[in-house]
């Protein structure tokens, strides 16, 4: 009978490397172009002032404006230190949270990442995976918003700064003559009780991973959220992306919403009429366009993380 040689585990694959002028350079350009994205919000907080628009990923995922202007090279990559590390900045990093030590530097240390957060990671690469492989659906008019407020009084509005577009009668009226059907179980939940049992869908927590869809705007903000859960894994450059896209995501969320925003100096995208569901449908796509290499290389860092 032939011997079969032992099969070997494959040798682990060495972290790239970057140069200390290289990685340097990344540093900056990440922390001027945070400051940019994040230096309006930051003057609000200290004069205690706020935006219903532009703070929300502040404050919905609750991480401030200086969270992002720290930058990660994400995880397989070896920060070079040389010239004696003027300043101390990179020998710094090794006593950030899952950073480590190696011969010539410093780098993310994955298995220390995975130790700690192991169940998000793999909750991140399934809802991110499996969004990915669902055709986008394209037909919710952004009407998770007005779910929020169905009969409500004027005090109970979540953004009470900002008036009913249509009134509360109006608002109700379009609610209650459109086909609702919610995806996200992060929008469902603040559904008020008379438009839960409207809603086609019942989403939950748990079957997350099963119902998220990529058209969704909500589940299209959350690649930031993810981008913030597995980080320091996530490079600097890809977290900003991340951002910038949620940003951009929740303007068509507020003005397809039943708020007026038109004293914030947007106009509103009216999903009540024909013209405005179309114009909703046409960002909807695009931005389903734009997440979805993100989602891609956020999926790619879940994995590395879980091959550590």
């Amino acid at each position: 009978m032939e011997t079969l040689e032992p099969v070997q585990p494959p040798a682990p694959v060495p972290p790239r490397a970057l140069p200390a002028a290289r990685w340097r350079e990344r540093e900056t350009a990440h922390e001027e172009r945070a400051h940019a994205l994040t230096a309006a919000a930051a003057q609000r907080r200290r004069e205690g002032r706020a935006h219903p628009v532009e703070d929300f990923l502040f404050t919905y995922y609750s991480w401030a404006p200086g969270r992002l202007r720290r930058w990660h090279p994400g995880v397989g990559v070896e920060l070079l230190l040389d010239d004696g590390d003027p300043g101390g900045g990179g020998r710094e990093r090794a006593g950030w949270a899952h950073y480590a030590r190696t011969a010539r530097g410093v780098r993310v240390d994955a298995a220390s990442l995975l130790a700690r957060r192991g169940p998000t990671v793999r909750l991140a690469r399934d809802v991110l995976a499996g969004t990915r492989g669902r055709p986008a659906q394209l037909a919710c008019f952004g009407l998770h918003e007005w779910a929020m407020v169905h009969r409500t009084r004027p005090e109970e509005v979540r953004h009470a700064g900002l008036p009913l577009r249509l009134g509360h009668a109006g608002t109700d009226a379009v609610v209650e003559s459109h086909r609702i059907r919610c995806s996200h179980f992060d929008a469902f939940r603040f559904f008020t009780p008379s438009a839960v049992g409207l809603n086609e869908l019942q989403p939950t927590r748990t079957a997350q991973a099963a119902q998220e869809q990529p058209g969704c705007l909500h589940a299209t903000m959350d690649c930031y959220r993810w981008a913030m859960k597995l980080s320091p894994a996530v490079p600097g450059e890809l977290l900003l992306d991340c951002f910038e896209l949620a940003r951009d995501v929740r303007v068509l969320d507020m003005r397809a919403s039943p708020y007026d925003v038109s004293s914030l100096g947007w106009s509103p995208v009216a999903v009540e009429t024909p013209e405005g569901k179309a114009e909703y449908v046409r960002a909807q796509r695009e931005f389903a366009e734009r997440a979805d290499p993100l989602r891609a290389a956020l999926v790619a860092v879940c994995e590395e993380l879980l091959a550590a």
